[in-house]
């Protein structure tokens, strides 16, 4: 579910938000911390030091990460990363530097930077993960929606006043989700793939409550931890 989430941070940073934005948005909405302090606080330098020791590729959305990599900005642990860090603290101070990368990475990619508002911020981060967890209990990985919830709440910092990512949808309405989900699938078909659950729910009003019984579920064809670690 967090990969879907970080993808998205990545990849409205592309499309010309600035870190700062993406993390105020997502802080304002109610989480503990942004993706981008996240990011800063890992290492920016992990991911990037895989893929040079393997060869393989940067994926589209970690093309501004390794970039940043390139110049010696691996975040918290050097003091430079989406931000900089005065010595002696966590604090991140906004890096007016980085804009200059951000822009030529973008259109070296192929993308046309544009104003982005809060909203949308939210809207694709969020959803991003209530449609990776709708396929989770599509596939009977998980049995009820609010076990990702309270996963999330406690061990990622989602607000705990909305409930979750799960109880969040419900709130917003199922129907009003798929047709979001839809909206982005106009422009990025590949990500954007609708779990079949949020589809049918939508169409009586349900809830994720709603869903089948996990042994009404498809079954888990397998768990693949390769597919994980060149997430990371």
């Amino acid at each position: 579910m967090l990969f879907g989430y970080t993808t998205q941070a990545n990849k409205l940073l592309l499309e010309g938000a600035l870190p700062h934005q993406v993390d105020s948005a997502l802080e304002n909405f109610g989480m503990s911390m942004g993706p981008f302090r996240m990011l800063d606080l890992v290492g920016l330098d992990l991911g990037w030091r895989a893929r040079k020791l393997s060869g393989t590729e940067s994926p589209i959305t970690a093309k501004i990460n390794d970039a940043l990599c390139d110049l010696d900005r691996y975040g918290q642990k050097n003091g430079k990363g989406f931000y900089n860090y005065v010595e002696g603290s966590r604090a991140p101070h906004p890096a007016p530097e980085n804009e200059a990368i951000y822009e030529q990475v973008s259109k070296d990619n192929g993308f046309e930077r544009r104003e982005i508002s809060d909203q949308e911020i939210i809207d694709r981060c969020i959803l991003a993960l209530v449609n990776e967890g709708a396929k989770i209990l599509e596939e009977g990985v998980a049995q009820r929606s609010g076990d990702m919830d309270v996963v999330y709440i406690n061990g990622y910092g989602f607000p705990i006043w909305r409930g979750g990512p799960m109880q969040y949808a419900n709130m917003e309405g199922l129907d009003v989700i798929s047709a979001k989900i839809d909206e982005f699938a106009k422009n990025d078909p590949e990500f954007w793939q609708k779990a079949d659950l949020i589809g049918s729910l939508s169409e009586i009003k349900g809830r994720f409550g709603d869903a089948p019984a996990p042994e009404d579920r498809k079954p888990v064809s397998g768990f693949n931890k390769s597919s994980v670690a060149g997430n990371l």
